[in-house]
């Protein structure tokens, strides 16, 4: 068997290890995706009239829902991934890793199965919360279905490059409850982007800050996506976040984890 096929054959097996762990351990991923749940309900139906008049759409609550919901989409991946670092770190420290390393399996194929794994729970996530904005209001009427196919393959690109970062996160904590601080600002930097309200509603002193962190380019390019509003810089910008939280993510953990005892 091929060094391709080997790797091909173990990291499918790993992924589906860690499919079945989340499935019979679904309160982690319930909690984590309460959080944008619950901010989106928050911020619609209890802050949504105020918020409407002050991005320009007078007291028209729905143009509220229609900014709010691809902000929360990009949190929704944020949140998800915070539990691919607790996972990891839970398999460092409980000894499961130490019982690969002395089985014939290929050594990557670990770490691929926690990202592919977390790949696919983030966009069930978003899956589930997109839904949520549709019931409560939220139409994307004006994009075409080039537009929806980017949209979807912006939220994969995101959600992989922040599981790398999370893997990394994971594999340098000494236990899960330092794994989740540690990851606590994948929640918390969607609130200090354009998730909630525009650039210019910000403090000057503040405002460059939150446009060039990762969340905001991408969270102005999915609002451009899906609603036909302008995206000028922030597409590249995105896009060269994506990429460069990827390859940093990947190497950090390849690098962590081969410096583990063999």
């Amino acid at each position: 068997m091929s060094i391709l096929s080997l790797a091909l054959r173990d990291s499918s097996t790993m992924l589906r290890r860690n499919l079945l762990h989340a499935r019979r351990y679904p309160s982690l991923t319930l909690n984590l995706l309460l959080t944008p749940v619950m901010l989106l309900l928050l911020f619609v139906y209890v802050f949504g009239d105020t918020m409407s008049a002050g991005i320009g759409g007078g007291a028209d609550r729905s143009a509220y829902v229609a900014y709010i919901v691809p902000g929360i989409l990009l949190m929704t991946i944020g949140s998800t991934t915070v539990g691919t670092a607790v996972s990891v770190s839970n398999d460092m420290t409980e000894g499961i890793i130490a019982r690969f390393r002395t089985m014939a399996i290929h050594r990557g194929s670990v770490i691929v199965g926690h990202v592919v794994g977390s790949v696919i729970q983030s966009v069930a996530s978003v899956v589930v919360v997109g839904a949520v904005g549709l019931a409560i209001g939220f139409r994307s009427t004006d994009a075409t279905v080039l537009e929806w196919v980017a949209a979807f393959g912006l939220l994969v690109l995101f959600a992989t490059a922040l599981t790398w970062i999370a893997v990394g996160m994971g594999l340098v904590s000494p236990n899960a409850e330092a794994a989740s601080n540690n990851a606590l600002p994948l929640i918390l930097l969607p609130l200090l982007s354009s998730a909630f309200v525009p650039l210019d509603a910000m403090p000057g002193w503040f405002r460059p800050i939150a446009e060039y962190q990762p969340f905001t380019p991408a969270i102005e390019t999915l609002r451009g996506l899906l609603l036909g509003t302008g995206i000028g810089h922030h597409g590249w910008l995105a896009l060269a976040w994506c990429l460069g939280l990827a390859v940093l993510g990947h190497r950090w953990s390849a690098a962590r984890f081969d410096a583990e005892p063999k």
